[in-house]
């Protein structure tokens, strides 16, 4: 489960570089680096964590917000008036899987290293101490 200090401090990180996300004199692609590289750590050990569904909403909301100011505004075509973009259009024009596919990928990748180390890890311990 994602506690909230680890929250906090994404928060604390997109704050930090909110500036540098909004700026028109910075490229798409070095802002979506900025938030791989800066903000994107607070997934460290997401393989253990047990997400609810309210939690899982709340790393969206916050991978959206993130985006959002990424990819800025947009003009209406019918209306030509400023809008803030639909979370579809987000999720197409960032074109990586979203915060909680990454958390969902990483258990299954430590559930595999579980599988994998498994009971070999105590048989191994056992050897050594008996030699």
């Amino acid at each position: 489960m994602p506690d909230k200090t680890r929250l906090k401090s994404g928060n604390a990180c997109y704050h930090s570089v909110q500036n540098l996300l909004s700026s028109s004199l910075i490229s798409t692609d070095i802002k979506i680096k900025i938030y791989r590289i800066i903000i994107l750590p607070i997934l460290y050990g997401c393989g253990t964590w047990s997400l609810t569904l309210k939690e899982e909403r709340r790393l969206r909301v916050f991978e959206n917000r993130a985006l959002r100011r990424i990819f800025a505004s947009k003009s209406d075509e019918v209306t030509e008036e400023w809008r803030k973009l639909h979370n579809e259009e987000l999720s197409d024009l960032y074109c990586s899987p979203n915060i909680v596919r990454v958390i969902k990928s990483g258990r299954m990748r430590w559930a595999g290293h579980v599988a994998r180390v498994g009971g070999s890890r105590g048989k191994e311990t056992i050897w050594k101490t008996q030699t």
